[in-house]
């Protein structure tokens, strides 16, 4: 009876309300300095991810054409989406390089030359998109691949009214008063820089000698993928495809990668090290 009285006592009540509260207050006291701590092992933990970051891998002509199998075998990429993806990613950076309102001259002219293989069709889907992005393109395609695949890709810009020059002008000043810039998507990875026949060893010497800039697609046409540039055209833009190759480790211009398609796997499997792309962003600036 008197241990029930004091339980029930005012200053007994008011002092067990005293410790609940003081306990209350020792709990969230130490969930703070917690979260701090916390807080501060992640920033640390941040900050040695950041330092340990590995650089960029550079890739030989072998390990494009094996990574490019895989998306198509294992991955179930299509060749037409994937060149439909490096083509769009191409001409959104060339949108960031050369904004319409940066063009020389009054109508936003370019002229995009195109090779007999993937990246000639590579430069068609791009000159569609610029032509989307209200860019004027005018499209060099000497030999027009047999595949239907390319064919698709010459009528879907023959029907967005983009004109084909019936030849290549080997008056230069003809070219630098006639266009904004030159995109090069003559000669790819998989091409033999030392033996280039006509008519790209032609077209190779002019565009040599043009004053515009010249935006390359994944590789300067003329060079060896696996070395960096001795001969070929020296363009002002580097557009990488995928992951820079080997070449591209002494190119000096400005240089902006397509690769953020690439599915997380294959990245970890050949150590790609690819940079975080900022926003939704296809394309950055290294």
């Amino acid at each position: 009876m008197y241990a029930w009285c004091l339980d029930h006592h005012p200053v007994s009540q008011w002092r067990q309300r005293e410790d609940r509260e003081s306990h209350i207050t020792y709990i969230v006291s130490s969930l703070v300095s917690y979260h701090h701590k916390s807080i501060k092992m992640n920033n640390s933990s941040n900050d040695k991810e950041r330092e340990s970051i590995e650089p960029l891998r550079y890739l030989s002509k072998t390990e494009v054409a094996t990574i490019e199998t895989e998306l198509l075998r294992d991955y179930r990429f299509g060749q037409q989406q994937l060149i439909e993806i490096w083509g769009h990613a191409c001409a959104v950076a060339i949108t960031k390089a050369f904004p319409l309102s940066s063009l020389s001259k009054k109508q936003p002219t370019l002229l995009v030359v195109c090779g007999p293989e993937q990246n000639g069709s590579i430069g068609l889907v791009c000159a569609r998109h610029l032509r989307i992005f209200e860019y004027e393109p005018t499209i060099f395609y000497p030999k027009r691949s047999p595949q239907i695949l390319h064919q698709d890709f010459t009528v879907q810009c023959e029907k967005m009214d983009i004109p084909f020059l019936s030849y290549l002008p080997t008056e230069v000043q003809l070219l630098n008063d006639a266009y904004n810039l030159v995109i090069d998507a003559i000669l790819g990875p998989e091409a033999d820089h030392n033996d280039v026949k006509e008519p790209y060893a032609g077209m190779l010497v002019t565009l040599k000698q043009v004053k515009i800039p010249i935006v390359s697609v994944d590789m300067p046409s003329g060079w060896d993928a696996d070395e960096p540039g001795k001969d070929g055209i020296t363009p002002e833009v580097l557009i990488s495809l995928t992951a820079p190759k080997k070449c591209a480790t002494g190119f000096s211009g400005k240089h902006f990668l397509a690769g953020r398609f690439l599915p997380y796997d294959i990245q970890k499997k050949y150590e790609l090290n690819l940079p975080e792309f900022p926003g939704t962003d296809c394309v950055i600036e290294l």
